[in-house]
């Protein structure tokens, strides 16, 4: 044992070394958070108490609080613990925050935001208490909190470091709900050291042991022990069981008495089952069965196991709960303490419970509303393998557990395979799941590799068909497109595949030709003749997914409407099919090519109408967070000129790669944009720190292929924007010249970026560029099926270019009719400019007056200074046409319109769930949103932009609601 530590703490040196570290850290200045993870009666509790006393040692404020565990617990309750707030509280800031919370408001509107107001109350007294010295916060259990507390503690973790605040938290390894999942979220975004405390090694619990019976324990004591799987507390419980019993002599060792070894040989069980003496036979029975299905269980489900019905053991039931050993969970009940469960659990047999757990695995699935996870983890508790109705069942179940329980379902998967499956078709089937899962995951290699296993054992023709599939999608999504080409042509030469594997085959072949070499000809003839086989197969996911990749040929060749034709074909082909859970990403893909076609068609409104429908498809199937609409929708306001909204969207991404592509469908390409946009804003807006910030991440990785092109076009544009900011017109010229060649096979939307690459060209006096960039302009628009963006931007052009006001202004009335005031406004600024070259000051100041209005509408500082110099040569100044109202910065007025609305329903009292649903956002995005309103009205609580949304709009607040 370590000398100075105390027996409770034995084996956890280390642990407590990364706390003492950290309070060295806050006492120097800086804070920061410590996750300390562990099993029940693993020493969480121990380890955060000798933190605390290590805390208060030296000299730092210490605030200690501990969940409770209640079905329904109040709000904030571990939050008012841990900071002292009672009703006796003598602290003037404690009592506001007890009046605020208890206060009911005549407004119930009002009131409800004055209740949401507590939280960021409790923010600012910690805060103020860390300003007045450095200051410790021990939450334990906090996997018991409610959902307000963890909120909070999830605000605090993200200022920690600059408070000086050390937040140590100390929760269960397995969230217990949405709360903790968004805490677990937001740790893994700061810099959390994080403690996971596993099960003690045999000389700890040798030590422990030592230290409870006086002297070092024998071999039958330890064997007996070592039952306990390395728990401290389950191995303290059960000596301390048998000492009291008179189970253990002490002399030289401690061990166990001979007659005591058939009365421990439930161990820990046997400690923990005494506990449960005062319910009946019968309750106790039923609560073994109870503890196979977890902390929480559905009365259904054990009614379901037992074969009997729900009446039949209501009596039971409420036995126990009247005896305090289970407690309503709504829906459900639940164990009051998991130990209790685990004591239950334990005493069974390991061979019952092996048998039980299989058992309760079919049974679920028999009752039919179960979720599949429920049942994998029944399967994965058994420990079992081998099992053909299991192994059965998961291979037919993976692509769902793929979405819902990936983790649970690779262990289950792993563990069979590793086992040995003798039946070929057993291993081929569970090695092409554990693929499929390994590719959503992101580890293309092992998913690889798990298919290729797959397809060498393989016999049936449609597993195969299947295998080629999943490896040709995990090679492509890990970057040989060579390899994943060879892979399906290899495939297709098979004359056994049935048709609807050969068809989705045909469909990955066809998005493999165009994105990685660009063979749109090829690409164009293997997608339909993956449609005509998948609709003779009526195979609706090959048909859907052809008729994506039509829509990115019929897009590359710039024919919309037929772009438009196919997208809605293959989302009308998904919805026909009543079985698609599995295709969320298929459609989730095909809703965001709509409105990309919809932008390209100048349908600017309904591409903003088909934003919503694509976030309401995201709500429903429950991927209300997917990061792709995010980008998506910020490309969309970045033309639409609602440059804060989209800055909001992109605040809320998780910029992982994994987190932002489709499962085998164009990946990677969502990062350029996610960097791209947010670096062409910000040195739009002139805020160079946070352009080249973004500029450096997204150049990090270049763009290899066609796809990968496609998706880069805003970061070189940022890019040329700097260099033309630096004062370099050539370089910035140069990083637009890719924009002069589009390949035939590139999907690029050129047209959008040639009247800056022509402009830009003119400046530097090289023809040939301006040439190029007219011609290549005019191209662009005669693709066109009908007249649209290409159609417009030529004219700008061509005006441009031959300075001619004519088809600028055509262009200009263009971008004014169909709303897309960002290009308006770089339209009206050439046109200012070759009218000021003509003579004519009095249409070129007019024209100026309102580009710079735009401008400062967007916060395009940059395009304001610039074209006020373009101007000033020819004697015409901004301030002709009067003092412009500069764009505000805060106060009301500064909110965009969706910062108003989020304002609004805020003074409703919405929660942010009901915010994102009702706007159509991800709460995420939601959550950027309110922050920049404290930040521009000045503000620190909802309750405040309550009261100030109730000054402005009280009409429109009750009319809301």
């Amino acid at each position: 044992m370590a000398l100075g530590l105390p027996a409770r703490l034995v084996g956890r040196e280390a642990e407590l070394t990364v706390l003492r570290d950290a309070i060295a850290q806050l006492r120097a200045g800086t804070g920061g958070v410590v996750l300390v993870e562990g099993e029940p009666g693993i020493g969480k509790s121990s380890l955060v108490a000798e933190a605390t006393a290590v805390g208060q040692n030296s000299g730092c404020t210490v605030l200690f609080g501990i969940a409770d565990q209640a079905t329904h617990p109040l709000p904030l309750r571990l939050l008012y613990d841990c900071l002292g707030i009672t009703q006796h509280a003598t602290d003037p800031r404690s009592a506001e925050i007890l009046r605020v919370a208890r206060s009911e408001w005549p407004d119930v509107l009002l009131g409800n935001a004055v209740h949401a107001a507590v939280p960021d109350m409790l923010v600012t007294l910690i805060e103020e208490d860390c300003a007045g010295a450095p200051t410790m916060m021990v939450l334990d259990d906090v996997q018991w909190a409610d959902d307000m507390s963890l909120d909070v503690c999830r605000r605090l973790a993200s200022t920690a470091a600059h408070l000086p605040l050390l937040l140590v938290l100390s929760c269960r390894p397995v969230p217990r709900g949405w709360g903790m999942r968004q805490l677990r979220a937001a740790l893994r975004g700061h810099t959390t050291a994080s403690i996971s405390l596993g099960p003690l090694g045999p000389d700890e619990i040798h030590d422990l042991l030592a230290d409870v019976v006086g002297a070092p324990p024998g071999p039958a004591l330890v064997d007996l022990a070592a039952q306990t799987s390395g728990n401290p507390l389950y191995a303290r419980e059960l000596v301390e069981s048998l000492v009291r019993e008179g189970g253990v002599t002490v002399g030289e060792h401690a061990e166990l008495r001979e007659t005591s070894l058939s009365t421990v040989r439930r161990s820990l069980a046997a400690a923990l089952d005494s506990r449960l003496s005062f319910v009946g036979a019968d309750a106790l029975g039923i609560l073994r069965v109870a503890a196979l299905l977890g902390r929480e269980f559905a009365v259904t489900e054990v009614a379901a196991l037992l074969g009997r019905s729900a009446i039949g053991i209501a009596d039971d039931l409420q036995e126990a709960a009247a005896a305090g050993i289970l407690v309503d969970a709504g829906q459900q009940m639940a164990f009051r303490h998991p130990l209790i469960r685990q004591a239950l659990y334990d005493g069974m047999p390991t061979a019952l419970r092996v048998a039980l757990h299989q058992d309760a695995a079919r049974a679920l699935h028999d009752i039919g509303s179960v979720e599949p996870q429920r049942v994998a983890q029944q399967l994965l508790e058994s420990g079992s393998v081998g099992n053909r109705w299991a192994r059965r069942w998961l291979a037919d179940t993976a692509p769902v557990l793929a979405v819902r329980a990936p983790h649970i379902a690779t262990e289950l998967l792993h563990r069979e395979l590793e086992h040995g499956v003798a039946d070929e078709s057993d291993r081929a089937a569970l090695s092409v799941a554990l693929a499929q899962i390994l590719m959503g995951t992101g580890d293309h290699e092992k998913a690889a590799i798990r298919a290729r296993q797959a397809l060498a054992v393989s016999k049936d023709p449609a597993d195969r068909g299947r295998m080629y599939w999943v490896l040709a999608r995990a090679l492509f999504s890990g970057g040989d497109n060579h390899a994943a080409v060879a892979t399906l042509e290899q495939a297709l030469k098979q004359t056994d595949v049935p048709d609807a594997w050969r068809a989705r085959l045909l469909a990955s072949l066809a998005m493999f030709q165009r994105a990685g070499t660009g063979a749109l000809d090829a690409a164009d003839t293997t997608a339909r003749r993956a449609l005509e086989i998948g609709e003779n197969a009526g195979d609706t996911v090959a048909v859907a997914y052809a008729l994506t990749d039509l829509w990115t040929n019929h897009s590359v060749q710039r024919q919309h409407l037929s772009a438009l034709e196919c997208v809605d074909q293959a989302l009308q082909t998904l919805n026909s099919n009543d079985n698609n859970d599995n295709h969320a990403d298929l459609r989730a893909y095909a809703l965001h090519a709509r409105i990309f076609t919809l932008q390209n068609l100048s349908r600017w409104s309904d591409a903003e109408k088909a934003l919503r429908e694509a976030r309401q498809f995201l709500f429903d199937s429950e991927h209300a967070e997917d990061t792709m609409s995010s980008v998506t929708a910020a490309v969309l306001m970045y033309w639409l000129g609602q440059w804060d909204d989209a800055l909001a969207e992109l605040d809320s991404v998780d910029s992982s790669v994994s987190a932002m592509t489709y499962r085998g469908l164009r990946e990677r390409g969502p990062v350029w944009l996610w960097h791209g946009v947010a670096a062409l804003i910000a040195v739009r807006r002139d805020d160079r720190p946070t352009a080249d910030a973004h500029l450096r991440a997204g150049l990090r990785q270049p763009p290899v292929t066609i796809a990968d092109r496609e998706n880069a076009d805003f970061m070189m544009v940022a890019q040329a924007l700097a260099a033309e900011q630096d004062g370099d017109q050539h370089r910035a010229l140069s990083h637009l010249g890719d924009f002069l060649a589009r390949q035939p096979s590139e999907m690029t939307l050129i047209h959008q970026w040639l009247p800056r690459v022509l402009r830009l060209a003119l400046a530097v006096d090289d023809r040939s560029a301006s040439v190029a960039a007219l011609e290549a302009c005019r191209t662009e628009a005669a693709a066109e099926q009908v007249p649209a963006r290409a159609t417009a931007a030529a004219d700008w052009c061509t005006g441009l270019y031959e300075r001619d006001t004519a088809p600028l202004r055509s262009a200009i009335e263009h971008y004014r009719a169909v709303g897309v005031p960002v290009e308006q406004a770089g339209a009206l600024e050439d046109l200012a400019v070759v009218l000021a070259e003509q003579g004519n000051t009095a249409e070129a100041k007019h024209a100026i007056g309102e580009a710079l209005d735009l401008y400062s509408r967007f916060g395009a500082a940059w395009d304001v200074r610039r074209a006020e110099a373009r101007l000033r040569q020819y004697g015409i100044r901004s301030g002709v046409r009067g003092a412009r109202p500069k764009r505000p910065t805060h106060g009301w007025d500064a909110l965009t319109p969706a910062e108003n609305k989020v304002a609004l329903l805020v003074a409703t009292g919405c929660s942010t769930s009901d915010i994102a649903q009702s706007m159509y956002l991800t709460r995420r995005t939601v959550q950027t949103h309110i922050s920049h309103i404290l930040t521009k009205l000045g503000m620190r609580s909802r309750v405040e932009i309550a009261r100030e949304a109730f000054n402005h709009n009280p009409t429109a607040i009750s009319t809301d609601e």
